[in-house]
């Protein structure tokens, strides 16, 4: 009766540990990159790029992806599947001179949106851009919340990936 108790207790202890964690996450981390912001935003405007950057579509090159719509353009998607990095779709929303904004879906393993927008900035003399890349969403209770400190670990170190895979791509193509 006792081990009911205690294990009664452990699990009361932890959703009340979930109801007092965040209910959302942001990340955003920054780079700088040896070219104008119109060439390093294009690269993000343009989904046929996605792969050639996203660390999360490089740790699975057997997933399958479509790319539908104008690159640039609202309703532009980079939609995937694949066994390492589930199944879920990024479109583009909107942009302007400064700015892309992306709507984040993930179906599997399990449902979740999020927010990705990006910032480009003129930087030095205008041959350089400064990168900000922001991504936010819910942690629904109990367990995300429960995860968001990993998952704000995790997502800090794929996004530094992801952005030197960027500087990378723009300084050599």
């Amino acid at each position: 009766m006792i081990v009911i108790y205690i294990l009664l207790g452990l699990i009361a202890s932890l959703l009340l540990i979930a109801l007092i964690m965040p209910s959302s996450y942001n990340v955003e981390k920054n780079i700088i990159i040896a070219k104008p912001v119109s060439t390093v935003k294009d690269k993000i405007a343009d989904l046929n790029y996605y792969s050639k950057w996203n660390p999360w579509q490089q740790m699975d090159p057997s997933s399958v992806q479509t790319i539908t719509g104008t690159p640039g353009m609202p309703g532009h998607k980079y939609a995937w599947s694949g066994k390492k990095v589930g199944v879920g779709s990024l479109t583009l929303l909107n942009q302007d001179e400064k700015h892309i904004h992306f709507d984040l879906e993930f179906l599997k393993p399990w449902k979740a949106q999020a927010k990705d927008n990006w910032l480009f900035e003129s930087w030095g003399d205008g041959s350089e851009t400064k990168v900000t890349w922001q991504n936010s969403g819910a942690l629904p209770w109990p367990m995300a919340r429960l995860m968001g400190p990993l998952l704000n670990k995790n997502l800090n170190h794929q996004f530094e990936a992801g952005l030197n895979n960027l500087k990378k791509m723009c300084e050599e193509g």
